[in-house]
């Protein structure tokens, strides 16, 4: 049984931090690639942060440089440490294996940034 469930958003004011983080259940933990995933309003879901099973870490221009995504197999958890965050954060944030498996998407963690 795949289950991914995310926590930790909130609101923050621009220049903020917050860490996320996915709780995924299942034996495909430690090989998978994961990544982290965000859906504003009116936009599609884009992939922010991808992290495979070495510790390769990958990132959407728009997040590089403030976001970082870890892992820890131990706990099969994926994180997304956000700094630095602007107002166009603002979304739904999901994780997922990459590529995503369409039926197991989790109900995701708001984050919204504002003043």
């Amino acid at each position: 049984q795949v289950q991914f469930v995310e926590s930790g958003g909130g609101w923050v004011q621009p220049g903020g931090s917050l860490r996320l983080s996915c709780a995924a259940s299942g034996r495909f933990f430690t090989i998978a690639t994961m990544g982290w995933y965000r859906q504003a309003p009116g936009k599609q879901r884009e992939l922010v942060a991808s992290i495979v099973s070495t510790g390769t870490t990958n990132y959407a221009d728009s997040v590089k440089g403030r976001f970082t995504i870890s892992r820890d197999g131990t706990k099969n958890t994926a994180y997304l440490q956000m700094n630095s965050l602007k107002p166009e954060d603002t979304a739904v944030y999901y994780c997922n294996r990459k590529p995503a498996w369409v039926d197991y998407w989790g109900q995701g963690t708001q984050v919204t940034v504002s003043s």
